[in-house]
């Protein structure tokens, strides 16, 4: 199959065609607008719905109905417009509905700025809304990774009944590459009996997050919880790169930034200093079984992302007090170059002078100044 130069918006926009989605409601925010531009003149070319709502809380329930019928339906927002999403986002999780959200992020707090940014991790990792829910969460760290999650997205979000979230930066968006467009195997997706597709010969399907039992709204999170175990269990995704026992550090890093980190990695080989770099491609599930075996012959780690530590608190959780965990971010829509990961890197293994930047940092409790590295 030939492979096509496209944006990264638009060609999340044709994975999602690709993969069965004719069904696309939205609300323009930058930078993931292109999403919808493009598919309002594809939808309509392959007999799809393309809808843009008054707000971002008229879409997130449309989503929830068109789903409740069975169909398979999508979003595209960023990280403001995700945020006024959360409640139906709840509702879709706890009535087990299966959904996919585009979220090409964008720097915060509030409305922040229009430059990439990964400060949306707590938010799509932790369960941005009330209640004991998750998202799986995949991160593509290139545009043909962003096509090939889409699709698995809705094969995911069938599988299980729950909602998916695709979650690049806003470089992902807006970057050009080549891609192609391989769907994935889905031979294995349970019929949807559960769909409110007309009870005619069979009993009504009831479909509805509200449990005023506690029984049985006990009983239903358990039920989720069980899922977000078997996605553990048999969905875990990323990716190991330079990673030896020779290494003096390992870097932990996903999406664009991890590229970022690769261009870093070969820097420092030229300066014959061995680092590894570990991708979790699955933000939820987290990958820690993995990365706990990628970090057990160095003693040091150092988490990179653009926001002001978010993921770093899920390494440290992960590799426990044994290991040293330090981090090193940029935010507000400012990107980390690869001269200043070397730079951090040999901060760290004692290669290099200390970086004259400082920040504010806490730790145990207490404010402290510390260079853009912290220690776990």
């Amino acid at each position: 199959m030939a492979k096509v130069l496209m944006k990264g918006n638009e060609a999340i926009g044709e994975a999602a065609i690709r993969a069965g989605a004719t069904n696309y409601f939205c609300y323009p925010i930058t930078p993931q607008t292109e999403v919808a531009e493009y598919l309002a003149k594809r939808m309509p070319e392959v007999g799809g719905v393309f809808l843009q709502g008054e707000s971002e809380l008229a879409v997130s329930n449309m989503l929830f109905g068109a789903a409740g019928a069975g169909a398979r339906v999508f979003t595209s927002s960023s990280s403001p417009g995700i945020s006024l999403m959360q409640e139906a986002l709840s509702y879709i999780a706890g009535a087990q509905l299966p959904v996919v959200i585009v979220n090409i992020v964008r720097g915060g707090p509030g409305l922040g700025g229009i430059l990439p940014a990964q400060s949306d991790y707590f938010q799509a990792t932790k369960g941005g809304g009330h209640g004991d829910y998750r998202l799986m969460v995949l991160a593509p760290a290139s545009v043909q990774e962003a096509v090939d999650l889409t699709m698995k997205a809705f094969y995911f979000a069938d599988k299980y009944r729950n909602p998916v979230m695709v979650m690049g930066d806003g470089m992902i968006g807006q970057m050009m590459e080549p891609v192609e467009f391989i769907p994935p195997d889905e031979g294995d997706l349970p019929a949807k009996d559960w769909a409110t597709t007309g009870a005619k010969g069979r009993p009504c399907n009831r479909i509805h997050s509200l449990h005023l039992d506690p029984i049985q709204l006990e009983q239903n999170n358990h039920v989720i919880a069980a899922k977000y175990e078997l996605m553990k269990k048999h969905e875990v995704m990323y990716e190991k790169y330079n990673c030896s026992r020779h290494n003096k550090l390992l870097l932990v890093a996903y999406g664009t930034m991890a590229r970022i980190c690769k261009t870093a990695i070969a820097e420092l080989k030229r300066q014959r200093i061995s680092v590894g770099l570990f991708r979790p491609i699955t933000l939820f599930p987290y990958p820690e079984v993995q990365l706990r075996e990628a970090a057990r012959s160095v003693g040091k780690l150092l988490a990179v992302e653009m926001s002001m530590g978010q993921m770093v608190e899920d390494v440290e959780r992960t590799v426990g007090r044994g290991k040293s965990v330090s981090f090193f971010g940029r935010c507000g829509g400012i990107v980390p170059s690869p001269e200043e990961v070397v730079a951090e890197v040999k901060r760290l293994v004692g290669a290099g002078k200390p970086a004259a930047r400082k920040r504010a940092a806490t730790k145990s409790g207490s404010k402290k100044i510390a260079t853009k590295g912290r220690k776990g």
